[in-house]
């Protein structure tokens, strides 16, 4: 069985790993543990956002993931592009003209309302994620969490 692609799995090990000392990493495996997720899918959708530029890794047996840049220069919508792309989700088949409730041609001449109001709303999304980078997660999260991630991931407080 193939799993989805998790944005939601990448979101979270992004801000994870952003609340990291910098220079400090956390491998595929110590991050699937942490999260309860299959490490050898997660280790190729890290790749997405390595490949990004998001996150660099290093091999060895300290290596890992850490983030590519400071966390204040990542947002979130870097993080959903890497893994889903940047094309809308919706996109408008003109079913309006089909069928037996089809809208006679004079009456499409507009662009479909269901297509400007869907695109709308992905901009607005766009926006909200361009808007918003992993160091504002991380100030968001309660006071007691980067140490709690830092010695649950790692070992180290």
């Amino acid at each position: 069985m193939k799993l989805p692609v998790s944005t939601e799995w990448l979101l979270h090990c992004a801000t994870s790993l952003a609340q990291l000392e910098v220079g400090s990493t956390a491998s595929a495996a110590q991050l699937a543990r942490y999260f309860d997720l299959p490490a050898p899918y997660l280790a190729k959708q890290l790749q997405a956002l390595v490949k990004a530029g998001v996150l660099s890794a290093t091999t060895g047996p300290r290596g890992g993931f850490r983030l590519a840049r400071p966390a204040s220069e990542i947002t979130l919508l870097q993080v959903v592009e890497a893994v889903d792309g940047a094309s809308s989700p919706y996109e408008c088949r003109e079913i309006r003209q089909r069928g037996q409730g089809a809208l006679p041609a004079e009456e499409c001449r507009n662009p479909c309302i269901l297509a400007e109001k869907m695109a709308r709303a992905h901009e607005a999304w766009r926006h909200v994620l361009t808007t918003s980078t992993l160091a504002e997660i991380v100030d968001a999260l309660p006071p007691s969490a980067p140490s709690r991630t830092r010695l649950r991931l790692t070992g180290t407080p």
